[in-house]
């Protein structure tokens, strides 16, 4: 059975800086205000790409973000 083979386009790199826990969480499970802004991204590439994107497939995502560091609780 033969596979058809598509080429497949640089990655797309998209750096979120620091983040709370919780949407990082979110991101996790392809929820939330990160996910809406990976996914504009990808929409925004791909726009650009045009033409150039039939019959290519574009590479996962990799993201790159750092996790905030928990604050202890505020003691009186």
């Amino acid at each position: 059975m033969p596979e058809a083979q598509a080429e497949v386009a640089a990655p797309i790199v998209i750096n979120l800086g620091k983040q709370r826990r919780k949407r990082i969480k979110q991101l996790r499970r392809s929820t939330g205000i990160l996910m809406s802004e990976v996914m504009d991204t990808v929409a925004h590439v791909n726009g650009q790409l045009g033409a150039e994107a039939a019959g290519k497939v574009l590479v996962p995502v990799v993201l790159i973000y750092r996790e905030k560091r928990r604050r202890p609780p505020f003691r009186w």
